[in-house]
């Protein structure tokens, strides 16, 4: 089976050449090594390419383990560079692997030689073109391109999307259901059983993912603390917390005393790893963010499940998670909603007052000049709760669109006031669903 992610390799292809480094991101095990060194060499190779002019470095094998030194990194690559006249196609594989290492040319100890040092010496080759994977958002992200500065591309490959996932899943009525379960990891599709997918995104979680973190971060005597604070989170998707808050629930709940400081720190730890992504609420009429609370959702939802031992399957918070991503992976910037207003009530001694109250959108999402306003709701199958779901949008008084995603697979329509009702299985396959 061949997992087609056209988005991502159209993306490599319109970046070939450019002279910037390509810097493919996402979290471990979501396809990256594959995108990279299957997809992108079979369009070079059609292209021409000669397969002595892709250098392939895959820093997660034990035979690959001593390239980890950026000096023998280096050399490796260079070593297979023989032609100038011919045009070479570097590609290392999980570059955060490459050790930070002391500079022995000099007596500063503080000075160290990374991988960024070895793909700026590559980048000089005008006959090199460069692509670099990685797991790890802080170093990839933030150093790397302050490094490279506006050397660098970033492509940010997420799990499998439902329109990949449903395209090469054998059992189409049953996708979506399945999708909601166990998510989009790629190797999840190469799986028959329950108990196998099951087992699979347990292991990763374990295995891989908390490995990693316990080991780099060297975060070994709290462990349990980032596997408490994991449950937390992953009970309260599609909710607002903080890390206050959480603080509070590792008292009450665990008898555990955590700081808030230290929980921030390790949502940051999460974050960096791809597994969680946070949005921020937005103050619809005042123009502005609210720092805290926040909403934290899962880079996938089938990873999120595996964390709960599948207890906690409501499809009306995982539709809210898997409609995020889909919106993040189109390359929007998604906000929770907020709309407040006055109203008048009476209090317990009969007197009239004004009560402010603020209603929740669900994701205020942006790209460019473009906004769009939009609720995830189970159904609107009474007109209390068609009204429910759409009084924050009604008292939003701009221009932009707003729109209606239940579940329920209804042909898509507008109300008097033009606010969109669609279902969400459509609103994930067609991408232009939102300017219906």
């Amino acid at each position: 089976m061949e997992i087609k992610r056209d988005q991502y390799l159209n993306q490599l292809i319109r970046k070939k050449d450019n002279g910037r480094v390509k810097i493919i991101t996402g979290i471990r095990r979501c396809g990256k090594s594959f995108l990279l060194f299957e997809l992108f060499r079979k369009y070079l190779r059609e292209e021409g390419v000669a397969d002595s002019q892709i250098i392939e470095v895959q820093l997660d094998e034990i035979d690959n383990i001593k390239y980890r030194n950026p000096f023998a990194l280096n050399d490796h690559i260079k070593q297979q560079i023989v032609d100038n006249g011919q045009r070479y196609y570097v590609m290392i594989d999980e570059v955060q692997l490459c050790a930070e290492i002391p500079n022995p040319y000099v007596d500063d100890p503080d000075e160290k030689v990374t991988f960024i040092d070895t793909v700026l010496g590559l980048m000089k080759m005008k006959n090199v073109d460069i692509y670099v994977t990685g797991s790890n958002s802080k170093m990839l992200s933030q150093e790397v391109l302050t490094q490279f500065r506006d050397r660098g591309d970033e492509i940010h490959l997420q799990p499998l999307s439902f329109a990949e996932f449903k395209s090469c899943y054998p059992d189409q009525e049953h996708a979506w259901r399945d999708y909601c379960i166990y998510g989009g990891m790629p190797y999840v599709l190469q799986l028959e059983t329950r108990e196998e997918k099951s087992r699979y995104l347990k292991e990763l979680f374990e295995e891989t993912y908390l490995r990693d973190i316990v080991e780099r971060k060297d975060v070994r005597n709290d462990q349990e603390i980032l596997e408490v604070l994991l449950d937390f989170i992953s009970s309260a998707i599609g909710s607002l917390t903080n890390p206050s808050k959480l603080e509070n629930r590792f008292l009450t709940e665990k008898k555990m005393n955590v700081s808030h400081t230290t929980i921030s720190k390790y949502l940051g730890y999460f974050k960096e790893a791809y597994i969680i992504d946070s949005a921020k609420r937005y103050d619809v009429k005042g123009a502005a963010y609210f720092d805290t609370p926040l909403k934290y959702y899962f880079s996938d939802i089938g990873l999120r499940n595996a964390r709960l031992n599948f207890r906690q399957v409501e499809e009306s918070h995982i539709m809210e998670n898997v409609l995020y991503n889909d919106l993040v992976r189109r390359g929007y910037n998604v906000d929770v909603g907020v709309v407040g207003y006055s109203k008048k009530e009476k209090d317990h001694t009969g007197k009239v007052k004004s009560v402010r109250v603020q209603l929740e959108v669900d994701f205020v999402v942006n790209r460019g000049d473009q906004r769009y306003y939009i609720q995830s709701a189970l159904n609107i199958d009474s007109q209390e709760k068609q009204e429910q779901e759409t009084n924050s949008l009604k008292r939003i008084d701009d221009s932009f669109r707003k729109i209606v995603v239940v579940k329920d697979d209804i042909i898509p329509w507008h109300d008097e006031r033009g606010i969109l009702y669609i279902g969400v299985q459509e609103f994930l396959l067609n991408e232009n669903a939102i300017d219906m």
